[in-house]
């Protein structure tokens, strides 16, 4: 019975992904160049939207056609935090978001993925239902952010308020979820291999 293959990292999901780690310096720019002209900032929107698109399509095909490498997996999920971190600061570099909401989003985000690392001994810290919705709240929040309040009407910024508020609970809540998740795991592997906490 010979080997499967092992996948190159040349395929269609990772080139995705580097594709969508080179939109976020360009929707940065975008973003901030011009933030006072509506066009700007609804090509920015589009930027933003393609990007997260790509973030959607590349999953889907490599779970599809067996294509997931080491690359996808570490770069991945990178390049997603790397396009709404930069759409949270920049949305509060123009002050139309609160820099309070960005700093704990981004510690958050950055701490759950260091926390991910910092356990694969003990174990695979999968994704939630609770922290994909998080997510698609974050994306939907964004873009509505993103074309500016100040040139939409009052209804879309009561909407866009509500989801960007509901992004947030959902991302504070899914940390705390997350933290247990990780206190879990550890208890469950020292349990069933006591000479690993007898080390200690």
């Amino acid at each position: 019975m010979t080997e499967q293959a092992k996948v190159s990292n040349w395929n269609v999901p990772n080139i995705l992904t580097a594709v969508r780690m080179v939109m976020v310096p360009i929707f940065a720019w975008v973003l901030l160049a011009h933030p006072q002209d509506p066009t700007m900032r609804w090509i920015a929107t589009a930027v933003f939207l393609v990007a997260i698109a790509t973030d959607a399509l590349d999953g889907r095909i490599a779970r599809k056609y067996n294509l997931i490498t080491d690359f996808g997996k570490l770069w991945d999920p990178i390049a997603d935090k790397a396009l709404t971190g930069m759409a949270f600061i920049g949305l509060s570099i123009l002050a139309e978001l609160p820099w309070w909401i960005t700093i704990i989003i981004l510690v958050r985000e950055w701490g759950i993925t260091a926390l991910r690392w910092a356990i694969m001994k003990y174990g695979v810290m999968a994704a939630n239902r609770g922290g994909k919705l998080k997510t698609v709240m974050q994306s939907v929040a964004l873009a509505m952010f993103l074309p500016g309040l100040q040139f939409m009407p009052a209804v879309w910024d009561i909407i866009a308020w509500i989801a960007m508020i509901l992004a947030f609970a959902l991302t504070v809540l899914t940390g705390l979820d997350y933290l247990r998740e990780a206190n879990k795991l550890r208890a469950t592997y020292l349990a069933e291999h006591p000479e690993e906490g007898s080390r200690r």
